[in-house]
């Protein structure tokens, strides 16, 4: 297995529920498949998806919910 880092697509605030009432979308330890997503990006009340990218399974979160984060930093590390 090796270990791989998924990226914020684009600066703003990260975040791992798609709502506050609502479950995070992945955990640490969760499996995933390439498309799933794993949190959101707000960018001016605009929300993105963060997909996997890869399948495997979640090591770590980097960042924590309601982050700011910036494009290219990495925000997860998967095990794929």
């Amino acid at each position: 297995m090796t270990l791989q880092q998924i990226f914020s697509p684009l600066p703003g605030i990260f975040y791992r529920k798609p709502a506050p009432d609502k479950p995070v979308y992945k955990s640490d330890g969760d499996a995933i498949t390439l498309d799933d997503t794993i949190g959101l990006i707000e960018v001016m009340k605009s929300f993105n998806e963060v997909k996997a990218g890869a399948a495997g399974k979640i090591v770590r979160f980097l960042v924590e919910n309601e982050d700011a984060v910036m494009a290219g930093q990495p925000i997860a590390e998967i095990e794929v």
